[in-house]
């Protein structure tokens, strides 16, 4: 729970290597030029593109029909003429170009000089403000996958609480997205876990370090202020960074389940205790979601229900545009990571196995257990797999594989009691299905997995199985259970697309005025 990984270190000048920012000023129309400027920019321009159109136009003559070689017409609709619209001209090096061909050379130009073309004229802005040219540009350029990106920009843009209908993928100015983006200053995100946690900055590809959780740092007895500033001051240090110079982003372990006043009070306390201790070491802007939330919108979905195996118990949570539906009822299953590694731990020692350190059992489960999709099927097949540990040896596993995960599906073989995985995702939906908080009844047939244990092969198939088999035909059609999108660290790359969002950190973070402000209003979360 302690390991660590290897720490990336971070030099004075916060990224190792700073992305290329584009001035919000170059995604303007440039319209106080000189004549002198306006000639060069013209000139270097057209003998540009005019040496890449040749290229361009040899290799696709050969391929395209007439209608796609006709001229390039740019049409601009005006209030203030009679006609509905006019053609704007280009310039004579340019109007005999195709309108896709053009796009295909702008392509290879590359964003920031594609830019500047808006210098010379009307149809050139129109032109290069075409949302399929910066669509292309942030699937090729953009360090984030373009489904993340297209997820997060039409969804996540305006901030919480979420639209219930986002805005349509036509209102969107790629252009202007691309450009914000590239200006993101980036954050440290801090996926709180329920075993461990998970660190690092939004602009690397993955989380960079771990440690304890603040659930469990440092002595549980000392004061929760203290603790959380000993926490945060820790990965700060392992980041080597200062805390005032970046927004943070912080997933908020799922506890305090309950809709009642005292658990309501629970999560109000600690998120602001979170928040004072950040905002008391200068961290200019703080964003903290719930883990559930953020496993929900790596996943690309915005509703549905997560089902998170954690350290020690197992939450199935109803999110709803965003907002986990505690009156709904969040269900929870007193079963988690760690029983499924103390059980296989048991069914070793019953062959005479025994170890001295749990990471071991723990590195057995992750590489060799998995789900089965029937279990007294599974018991008449050989199953022998064999794993070598460095420094511990080879070990030989053969039903324990697929016994250790049966217990989430029948507790009562490891001696808990308690409902199956299957009938608490099950109860779940049936309280949605009764509330009738949407229309859509399908949000709630969306299943996402989230935490280590729930990366075990074979379990997403076996629970959706088993809930096909527990609902009638009209209410089983639709449920889709989703396996972690990203592994153990779904939580943190759900942080990592508000990290990223062209509206970040404003519509995302509170900044300490807003927080004291709020505060004295006493609002509930």
């Amino acid at each position: 729970m302690n390991s660590e990984r290897k720490v990336h270190p971070t030099p004075p000048t916060l990224f190792p290597n700073p992305i290329p920012t584009l001035s919000p000023i170059a995604f303007m129309p440039c319209t106080l030029l000189d004549r002198t400027q306006q000639d060069i920019i013209d000139s270097s321009m057209a003998t540009l593109l005019r040496k890449v159109w040749e290229s361009v136009s040899n290799r696709s003559c050969s391929t395209s029909d007439s209608s796609a070689l006709r001229p390039t017409q740019i049409t601009s609709t005006s209030t203030s003429t009679s006609s509905a619209s006019s053609y704007l001209s280009l310039g004579p090096l340019f109007d005999e170009i195709p309108l896709d061909i053009l796009l295909q050379i702008l392509r290879l130009v590359g964003p920031k000089d594609t830019v500047k073309l808006s210098c010379l004229s009307r149809a050139w802005i129109l032109l290069v403000s075409d949302n399929r040219l910066w669509v292309y540009f942030l699937q090729n350029h953009d360090h984030d996958p373009w489904d993340s990106v297209f997820f997060s920009e039409l969804n996540l843009r305006s901030g919480y609480p979420l639209r219930t209908f986002p805005s349509q993928t036509g209102e969107l100015s790629f252009m202007r997205i691309y450009g914000l983006r590239a200006q993101v200053p980036g954050s440290v995100i801090i996926d709180g876990g329920s075993g461990y946690c998970k660190f690092g900055w939004s602009k690397y590809a993955s989380p960079s370090g771990q440690t304890a959780t603040f659930l469990e740092f440092g002595n549980i007895e000392s004061p929760m202020y203290s603790r959380l500033r000993h926490f945060f001051a820790t990965i700060y240090n392992r980041m080597q960074v200062k805390p005032s110079s970046q927004p943070i982003v912080l997933s908020i372990p799922i506890c305090h389940y309950d809709d009642t006043e005292s658990a309501k009070a629970s999560r109000r306390q600690l998120k602001d205790a979170i928040h004072t201790v950040l905002f008391d070491m200068n961290v200019p802007a703080v964003c903290a979601v719930n883990q559930a939330t953020l496993a929900l919108y790596a996943a690309r979905r915005t509703s549905g229900i997560v089902v998170n195996i954690g350290f020690q118990v197992t939450s199935v949570v109803p999110i709803l545009h965003g907002k986990v539906m505690h009156k709904v009822g969040v269900e929870v299953i007193g079963l988690g990571a760690m029983k499924l590694t103390g059980f296989l731990r048991e069914l070793m020692q019953q062959n005479n196995i025994n170890f001295e350190s749990l990471y071991t059992v723990r590195t057995l489960k992750e590489n060799l257990c998995y789900v089965a999709a029937d279990y007294k099927a599974e018991l008449s097949k050989d199953t022998q797999a064999s794993l070598e540990v460095s420094a511990v040896g080879c070990f030989t596993l053969s039903k324990e594989r697929f016994q250790t995960g049966e217990i989430l599906f029948q507790p009562r073989m490891a001696g808990v009691i308690a409902m199956g995985l299957h009938q608490a995702v099950a109860l779940c939906m049936d309280h949605c299905h009764a509330a009738g908080l949407a229309g859509d009844e399908a949000w709630f047939k969306t299943i996402v997995l989230s935490g280590g244990t729930a990366c075990l092969p074979g379990l997403a198939e076996r629970l959706e199985k088993e809930l096909h088999e527990l609902f009638p035909p009209s209410l089983a059609n639709g449920i889709r259970v989703i396996p972690p999108a990203y592994g153990a660290d779904t939580a943190w790359f759900g942080a990592k697309f508000i990290s990223n969002l062209s509206t970040f950190p404003s519509s995302w973070c509170k900044t300490k005025k807003h927080f004291r402000r709020k505060s004295r209003v006493n609002l509930m979360w």
